[in-house]
């Protein structure tokens, strides 16, 4: 009769968490670890994307994320900027590009960060104000056994009654629990409080900047002096609306730049430095409404109805005029420059008159605002418009290239553009206001004929911007309380004791038959006092306060240190 091996009687896999695999008898099994599975590792992902030090991380993440912004120039904020590093460096800036850090805000990576950060503040913060909002309700504990051993105690004699240590603690704003023979107070939750505040109230900022996002919009525009704006969509020079936002959110408000003062250092070291820009704008808040002046200042938005126009940026807008080879008036008006040089603000200027005849004009034109000769060259010195001066450096005639259907930048004209084109004028003596330069092969005349000045605006609608501020505020007092509250524990443990005096000890050892009844012995009544303090949070020196309060619960003792 062949023996056969029992079966075993539990699966080993079920208490070692290995899988056996099985093996003909007489070999030896191969054991591997059991997987997690899809719902193990959902689990392990939660707890660690929940946890205080991804949140931490996630956090110095998010501030890491945003230093983008004040780097490099920002679309939507700074447009030209943006386009002009692509003219100074255009392989860095097709890097840049690739990783969105001209569009920091927008970018994927940085909508990541936002998401993850708010999903990890949403596990950290409800799980522990629910276990606060549980400590609160609880009582102190009963007072340890033996007080000395705590960090902080102290005894004393006294006929403190258990009534009165309770009425004193309670003035030093403990919360307070009794037992037989002993106190329990304590205090200080207001650190967890405004932990939980700072979180809450950081999870309130990120939610104002979604809701801002989804629901308020951004524009840019630039005006000219005596020129007006309507806030319509299709006044905006870029509109970067929310995706909750539509033709008919805009607010109803319009306005004409009046003037555009700004002041610069004119003498002493810092010459050339700006002092104060302001724009005189009538405002109308809404159609059939008066209109009403307002003074726009760089750190003064106009705000109508909640939409803020912010002044962002500015330059000059020389006008010209330009008669065709056909004597008709081809171009009439202001044209606005780029800045070349902050420093005095020589610009840059394109003029496209595509309505000239017989053949369309391109003019490159330098704007020199205080102009002064140095050699052969002419240059500016000073921001302010002293001297202004326009020096063609480059006059074309033919085909722009405009009616193809590609947009063109108002700004430039492309080289291959400019290649295609019969060069009329390579770099003419500068034209003083009133003056006039004739073009060759009677393609006409340009008149500089006089001087104003632009403004670029980035008007804003944010629904979130004041629910952020009052977040951020909560932040603040979140964190102040979170670094200067602490928690902390007192126990105040009170015994009775009679004191007999020596005779009376002496006869009742002896079993006197003399001694007096007990009824008639003298008592002198006293309590012996034990005090213990202890923090529940590290840092701070709690001796000083635990002092204090061994002197209001033994008014007779002056440092009990």
């Amino acid at each position: 009769m062949s023996e056969t091996n029992p079966e075993p009687a539990s699966d080993p896999a079920g208490a070692t968490g290995t899988a056996v695999k099985d093996a003909p008898a007489g070999e030896k099994r191969e054991t591997k670890p059991a997987g997690l599975g899809v719902l193990g590792w959902a689990r392990w992902f939660w707890r660690t994307l929940t946890s205080m030090r991804t949140a931490l991380i996630l956090l110095f993440l998010f501030a890491l994320a945003s230093i983008p912004g004040s780097i490099w120039p920002q679309r939507g904020i700074s447009d030209a900027k943006v386009s002009q590093y692509f003219t100074d460096s255009p392989r860095l800036a097709e890097w840049l590009d690739r990783f969105w850090l001209f569009d920091a805000v927008r970018a994927p990576w940085f909508a990541a960060i936002y998401l993850l950060l708010f999903l990890s503040l949403i596990g950290c913060v409800i799980p522990r104000t629910l276990v606060h909002l549980r400590e609160i309700r609880k009582k102190p504990p009963a007072a340890p056994r033996n007080l000395t051993r705590l960090p902080h105690h102290a005894s004393f004699e006294s006929a403190l009654t258990i009534e009165e240590a309770v009425a004193r603690l309670r003035a030093k704003r403990f919360r307070v629990t009794t037992g037989p023979g002993w106190v329990a107070a304590e205090k200080g939750f207001l650190r967890e409080t405004g932990n939980l505040v700072f979180h809450i109230a950081l999870l309130g900022l990120l939610l104002a900047v979604g809701v801002g996002a989804l629901y308020g919009y951004r524009g840019n525009v630039l005006v000219v002096e005596g020129e007006g704006f309507a806030n319509t969509v299709a006044a905006y020079d870029r509109y970067m609306p929310g995706q909750r936002v539509n033709a008919e959110s805009l607010e109803p408000f319009s306005f004409t730049l009046e003037d555009f003062q700004a002041t610069y250092i004119a003498e002493g070291e810092r010459t050339g430095q700006p002092l104060d820009f302001g724009a005189k704008l009538k405002v109308t808040d809404a159609p059939g409404k008066p209109a009403h002046d307002y003074s726009l200042k760089v750190n003064e938005p106009l705000n109508v109805n909640g939409t803020l126009t912010y002044l962002i940026d500015h330059g000059y807008a020389p006008t010209f005029k330009i008669t065709d080879g056909k004597g008709q008036v081809a171009f009439d008006g202001p044209v606005p420059c780029l800045v070349s040089q902050p420093a005095t603000f020589a610009s840059e200027c394109v003029i496209k008159a595509q309505d000239a005849q017989p053949e369309q004009l391109g003019l490159l034109i330098a704007f020199l605002p205080t102009a002064v000769p140095m050699g052969t060259e002419w240059v500016s010195v000073f921001p302010g418009a002293a001297n202004p001066v326009a020096q063609v450096y480059g006059a074309f005639a033919g085909d722009l290239g405009m009616k193809n259907g590609q947009p063109q930048s108002v700004y430039e004209i492309e080289p291959e553009i400019l290649k295609k084109m019969k060069p009329l004028v390579m770099k003419a003596d500068p034209l003083a206001v009133g003056k006039s330069l004739v073009l060759p092969n009677g393609m006409g005349t340009i008149q500089f004929t006089g001087v104003k000045q632009w403004i670029a605006l980035q008007i804003t609608h944010d629904p979130g911007r004041i629910p952020a501020f009052v977040a951020a505020v909560l932040i603040v007092a979140g964190l102040v309380l979170t670094l200067t509250v602490r928690r902390r524990r007192v126990w105040v443990r009170i015994q009775d004791a009679t004191r007999e005096t020596g005779q009376e000890q002496e006869e009742a050892a002896e079993g006197s038959e003399s001694a007096p009844p007990a009824e008639d012995r003298r008592e002198d009544s006293h309590r012996h006092i034990e005090v213990g303090g202890l923090t529940r949070t590290e840092g701070g020196d709690f001796s000083e306060e635990f002092a204090e309060i061994v002197s209001v619960l033994n008014p007779g003792v002056k440092d009990a240190r």
